[in-house]
């Protein structure tokens, strides 16, 4: 501590700077030492403003509140230009509860500083406590005005404008050292871990920028953003509502919210957005194309295509709009429409649109019945979309092959009994294009089950697990399996419970995930979820591949533009399928379309029996249900089973040569699965 003052202000161990200096650094850590400290001094110097100002922070921060309260009120007249005895008059009343006069002296405070950003933030929250909201979010504007005004900001800002990531971020943390309450900064901080791909730090920054000012709309949309990117999209609507209330004229916002309504499940409250956004501005070609894939998923057939020519009407040259009318399926593009699309085709500049516009036309061509030209115009779809994907089909094989290896008959065995008993999930897996979605259609007429739609949960709780070896923690997929306890693999499939329930609007006990992918999964389900039913919806190669590759998807399933890569897709599937039909028989039941369309009532029965539910006769009128269908057979499966899509791609046959060839046996066999189909003998589990 500092020596002694005497009446000219000169201490015998340092000056009166030192002093108040020394005073001043004690406020945080022992307030009752800087107080005694302050005291000394205004013995010496009475009076003194800034050790009267030490004085009362003391007092706050030692808990006198209304010791305080006299001290800077005192002051606050004596020193009226001073917006630091403001600001701590505010903080003391606001702790006193007295928020008139808080918020008269943050804005006094204000008012002689504006860059304080430190009493905007205050008066935001003495605001938000008192219930106006409004106010509160008006100031919370206001510190991030302030903030911005810092050159060590603006500095780390062009820094991390120009990529140098490695800059900013010294920058930023220096800033928050000397005020960790910068929101600006933090926000900042976090759009930097974001931008260098550290998720968490990012959303734990965010969520801390929001939390201190709730009213921030800038850093809110980037933490909505970022969550929405995951699967989990529960708390990313909760700020998107905040964002909606805060600014409702704001198309952007409410174009975000009905894109999480969408992922949720949500196809009405999303609709109601898209139209209204309609009616306000008819120009904006992305909400008619939004609107029309709701109204289609929604079975509003109608409603969508007059959506999707109102894309068009926009901008001819909108490649989604066309490839979405185009798949519709029952839609047919006649020659006006061809035409338009040639035309369009001389003017796009953008891939995408190129893309979606030769899908489009394949499609068109073959409903005419031209299969040479259908063909060419599909086959420069999907060669212009596999030239910007990074796809190794290598890495399906090897991994089809490890999972047969691992999910053993002894392997399985030894976990009987473990995981998470509940039989609520009902698995539809295989390829695109396989009837999924009518066996979906058929368990969701069901009263006893749920249809969603393709959920990714279970593949990111694999992908996490996976993630384990790629990160060289396990030397194997087998290793990191093996370590699991009985308590671990119920924790798994709780976790995929919670994880989808989100999606569960109607409080049925069984519900239907129809992610195809998840064939890649099936020895993990039954280990997390034993009593989950797994159906395995499969149809021709030929025709399911062809199907497939004539597909634009809009996600995912990046094996699908190469007839030779889809071909082999289809073997690793098949071959991992049967794997496990060997290690658990009778785990997997399998659906052949074929056999359901010949014998609709006998398959569905079979189907049902599996599932483990009575028979409802709702299921053999299924197209009746009104539900909401994401995928490409949404319309399909609209009406009575029909068998014209069985042998139709036999008019391709002629250019079919490459999918044949990767097929093999298989091509011939089925439904039957050769003993032999050449992909290598799976390796044991170690």
């Amino acid at each position: 501590m500092a020596g002694k003052l005497d009446a000219s202000g000169t201490a015998a161990m340092g000056t009166l700077d030192t002093a108040l200096a020394h005073a001043a650094g004690l406020l945080r850590a022992q307030p009752h030492l800087a107080l005694r400290q302050a005291r000394e001094i205004l013995r010496a110097v009475p009076g003194h403003p800034q050790a009267v100002l030490i004085e009362g922070q003391a007092q706050r921060l030692a808990g006198d509140l209304p010791g305080a309260r006299i001290t800077l009120s005192r002051l606050a007249a004596a020193q009226p230009r001073s917006a630091a005895t403001a600001y701590e008059l505010g903080l003391t009343a606001a702790a006193l509860g007295e928020v008139n006069v808080a918020t008269s002296s943050f804005r006094r405070a204000i008012a002689l500083r504006p860059d304080l950003a430190a009493a905007w933030l205050s008066l935001a929250a003495t605001l938000r406590e008192a219930g106006r909201e409004q106010e509160a979010s008006q100031a919370d504007l206001g510190a991030i005005r302030a903030s911005t005004r810092d050159p060590q900001l603006l500095e780390a800002a062009v820094a991390m404008g120009e990529g140098r990531f490695e800059a900013a971020e010294p920058l930023l943390r220096d800033r928050l050292r000397t005020d960790p309450n910068d929101v600006a900064a933090i926000r900042m901080l976090g759009e930097l871990a974001w931008r260098i791909g550290r998720i968490d730090d990012a959303l734990a920054l965010l969520r801390l920028a929001v939390e201190r000012a709730p009213g921030f709309e800038a850093a809110r949309e980037l933490l909505l953003r970022i969550l929405a990117q995951g699967s989990d999209v529960t708390e990313a609507l909760v700020h998107a509502d905040r964002l909606v209330a805060d600014d409702p004229g704001n198309p952007a916002h409410a174009m975000l919210k009905a894109s999480l309504l969408v992922r949720v499940g949500d196809q009405e409250g999303a609709r109601a957005i898209y139209a209204t956004l309609a009616r306000h501005d008819s120009s904006r070609l992305r909400v008619w194309l939004n609107l029309g894939h709701v109204e289609k998923t929604m079975g509003n057939q109608a409603e969508a295509i007059a959506a999707y020519r109102r894309a068009i009407a926009i901008n001819p040259a909108i490649g989604e709009a066309w490839w979405s009318l185009a798949n519709l399926k029952t839609v047919e593009l006649g020659d006006g429409d061809i035409a338009a699309m040639l035309a369009a085709l001389d003017e796009v500049s953008d891939n995408e649109d190129a893309v979606h516009l030769h899908f489009a036309l394949g499609k068109a061509y073959e409903d005419a019945g031209n299969a040479a030209e259908s063909f060419a115009q599909y086959d420069r779809a999907n060669r212009l979309r596999r030239g910007e994907l990074d796809y190794d089909p290598r890495r399906i094989t090897a991994a089809s092959l490890e999972h047969a290896g691992l999910f053993s008959a002894p392997f399985l065995a030894a976990r009987a009994g473990q995981g998470c008993p509940a039989r609520d999930p009902v698995f539809i897996v295989g390829l695109p294009r396989a009837g999924s979605t009518l066996v979906e259609q058929i368990l969701a007429s069901h009263s006893m089950i749920e249809g969603t739609m393709e959920l990714p949960d279970m593949m990111m709780i694999a992908q996490r697990l996976e993630s384990r070896v790629e990160e060289g923690e396990f030397a194997s997929l087998g290793a990191a399996m093996a370590i699991l306890s009985s308590t671990d693999l119920a924790r798994l499939g709780e976790e995929y419970l919670d994880r989808t329930r989100v999606h569960r609007k109607t409080g049925k006990p069984r519900f239907i995930d129809k992610m195809p992918n998840n064939w890649q999964h099936v020895g993990l389900i039954r280990l997390i979820l034993p009593n989950a039913a797994i159906i395995d919806a499969r149809r021709h190669p030929m025709a399911c591949c062809f199907s497939g590759w004539k597909q634009h998807f809009a996600r995912g399933q990046v094996f699908s533009y190469d007839l030779a890569e889809i071909g082999t897709y289809y073997g690793d599937y098949v071959a991992q399928m049967a794997a496990f039909d060997r290690a658990a028989p009778g785990a997997v039941h399998r659906v052949i379309y074929e056999r359901m369309v010949a014998d609709t009532p006998g398959e569905v029965r079979r189907l049902l029996d599996h599932v483990g539910v009575p028979f409802e006769e709702a299921c053999l009128e299924f197209w009746r249900t009104r539900r909401a269908v994401r995928t490409a057979s949404s319309e399909q499966v609209r009406q009575p089973i029909f068998t014209d899509a069985v042998e139709h791609w036999r008019m391709f046959t002629p250019w079919l040569g490459p999918l044949e060839t990767a097929l093999g046996p298989l091509a011939t066999s089925y439904p039957a699965v050769p003993e032999d189909l050449g992909r290598g003998k799976p390796a044991e589990a170690g």
